[in-house]
């Protein structure tokens, strides 16, 4: 009897496909649109998913002054950034920030979802967040990815 051996492919750099996608967070709810931003830039949503491996695609934001919370988040949620000195903590209302830099509540969201570490912070460079409808990434020719 001649035993069945079946072997799973694991992707490298050198198999890998880097796709390019523009995401319009108008109407966007924050927390869910940034789940799905991770596992898009993580490569989950790709059939030859490697953990070890950057597989994820590059990631476009635009409108991210349009995203909304649930809740009473815009009033409530604060935002810490401390300096490392003492007293040199600060906390901003979610309100404040998406008033001033939108682009940030976006870009913190989907750095806590990925992973600590030196893949996580390649996976990270893929994201690109843009105030308004205008973005620098046409020659890439992006594909409009909608949830």
């Amino acid at each position: 009897m001649s035993k069945l051996h079946f072997t799973t492919k694991h992707a490298n750099e050198a198999t890998v496909i880097h796709n390019w996608y523009v995401i319009d967070g108008t109407n966007q709810t924050v927390g869910r649109m940034c789940s799905r931003i991770a596992a898009v830039l993580r490569g989950k949503n790709k059939a030859y998913y490697t953990p070890h491996v950057d597989c994820g695609d590059n990631v476009i934001v635009i409108n991210c002054e349009k995203i909304k919370f649930t809740g009473n988040k815009l009033e409530e949620k604060l935002y810490d950034n401390f300096s490392g000195y003492p007293g040199g903590r600060k906390e901003e209302v979610a309100k404040d920030l998406l008033r001033r830099r939108p682009e940030v509540i976006i870009e913190r969201a989907i750095k806590g979802m990925l992973p600590k570490n030196s893949l996580g912070r390649k996976m990270y460079k893929k994201l690109f967040v843009y105030v308004g409808e205008q973005h620098p990434h046409s020659a890439q020719q992006p594909k409009e990815l909608k949830f």
